[in-house]
């Protein structure tokens, strides 16, 4: 009687097939926390540019001819990259210099999701897609979306 050593083809493949699936699991988690960690980063990113904002123009009282640029050059910002999403962000006073928007745009459903169910303490209000903030999630489900954080 011949005695077989190792494992047979179909044994190899079902390893094979498990180890797969585990690495994709491994992979999808990966990319689920590296978004999450760049939406808190993000966040507190734009506290910051709240802080300095306000330390910077809130003095006196009037946040006209604010802008990127303008932060970007006084200092209160160290480039002009948006802190998540594309890159026609902004940040601009509104209500005659009486506030501010950071003005975000071409975020992912998940980052609109995001920051909408995890709202910042410092935002005033905020508008999803250019409606206010209520019980109902304004998101799309493209990366088009547009959030406004308002500081009054």
């Amino acid at each position: 009687m011949i005695q077989e050593r190792g494992a047979s083809m179909i044994e190899i493949i079902g390893v094979l097939a498990i180890a797969g699936l585990m690495s994709a699991a491994a992979i999808g988690m990966y990319n689920v926390i590296r978004g999450n960690q760049a939406r808190k980063i993000a966040s507190v990113e734009m506290e910051q540019i709240v802080k300095n904002t306000e330390l910077l123009m809130g003095m006196r009282g009037d946040y006209t001819g604010l802008s990127v640029d303008y932060l970007v050059s006084a200092g209160a910002l160290q480039n002009a990259n948006a802190p998540i999403g594309g890159d026609g962000w902004s940040v601009a006073a509104i209500n005659n210099g009486a506030g501010f928007a950071i003005n975000l745009v071409d975020l992912s459903e998940g980052e609109c999701q995001f920051f909408t169910t995890t709202p910042p303490k410092w935002a005033t209000r905020i508008l999803v897609n250019n409606v206010e903030l209520t019980t109902t999630v304004n998101c799309f489900s493209t990366d088009t979306n547009q959030i406004s954080f308002i500081v009054e």
